[in-house]
């Protein structure tokens, strides 16, 4: 399938993907979903040629420091590596930001090996995000 990754200003197919993926289907609470740091973030949108929304993520800045975060897959689509195509946008989109010296995300535990791939590094220790285990991750920019 030919899908293709942009920045979106359509956050609310943004909110729909995020809400089917981790509110219905890993039981995070809409409260923890939800936040103030969309109104900072740039958005990635991956859409089919039909333009169903496939999988999204988050970026914004802290410092010399991008964040990346909300990435999320549609079922369907998983292990097909749109994944990695989302991680590798955010990253394109990062290092054409010459002040972020580092890319930082909360990983998933089960997920520590995807971003590996990548070079991130783990960081700190094991804490709860929505009631799943995470670890913050880093990568060198």
């Amino acid at each position: 399938m030919t899908v293709t990754i942009s920045k979106t200003s359509d956050i609310d197919a943004c909110h729909k993907l995020r809400m089917a993926v981790f509110v219905e289907e890993q039981k995070v609470p809409v409260e923890d979903e939800i936040d103030d740091l969309d109104d900072i973030s740039t958005h990635l949108l991956a859409k089919g040629v039909d333009g169903a929304a496939l999988g999204t993520a988050r970026i914004y800045e802290v410092g010399e420091i991008g964040k990346i975060g909300r990435v999320c897959v549609v079922k369907s689509q998983r292990g097909t590596g749109l994944g990695a195509r989302l991680i590798e946008a955010c990253l394109e989109e990062l290092r054409q930001r010459p002040h972020l010296k580092q890319a930082k995300l909360g990983a998933q535990n089960h997920a520590i090996g995807f971003y590996e791939r990548f070079g991130f590094r783990v960081i700190g220790e094991e804490y709860l995000d929505g009631g799943i285990p995470h670890h913050d991750m880093v990568l060198d920019l």
